[in-house]
């Protein structure tokens, strides 16, 4: 198959492709997120499916994401797997004739780029910042106890 590798080279290019499955697969779904940005707003769509699909095109299109890209291995779990997760889950609450029904005019919003969710990355800002003053107070106490 790979003539020019060594058997432990071989080990390493059967993990890359397994990791480049999972990311077209993530990328594959990611595309469905702009269905879910059209349908969430149909009337055919129950309330319990509209609330959840918000929710993860909110997530999905916030500038800033709750777990950073920079912290190692945590911060693309949400890019390989909570969005994805997310997306699947949301597309088998909306009825399939609605989903049919806004792919086309979702790839012509695809093209126009992805719309940037603003609030959400704010909420993201404000629970860091939460987290930092919680953590803060934490060690200002251990210091300051006899």
């Amino acid at each position: 198959m790979y003539p020019f590798l060594f058997k432990g080279d071989l080990t390493i290019v059967k993990q890359q492709n397994t990791l480049t499955k999972l990311k077209n697969f993530a990328g594959n779904l990611k595309q469905n997120l702009f269905v879910l940005y059209l349908s969430y707003k149909d009337d055919r769509v129950p309330w319990y499916a509209k609330v959840f699909a918000i929710c993860v095109v909110a997530y999905a299109f916030s500038p800033i994401d709750l777990i950073p890209d920079f912290i190692p291995v945590l911060g693309y779990l949400d890019d390989l797997i909570i969005v994805p997760i997310g997306i699947f889950l949301a597309l088998k609450l909306i009825p399939p004739h609605v989903i049919e029904e806004y792919r086309f005019r979702a790839e012509e919003i695809k093209k126009n780029g992805k719309p940037k969710n603003w609030y959400v990355g704010i909420l993201f800002i404000l629970i860091w910042a939460a987290f930092i003053i919680w953590i803060g107070n934490i060690i200002i106490n251990l210091f300051q106890q006899p």
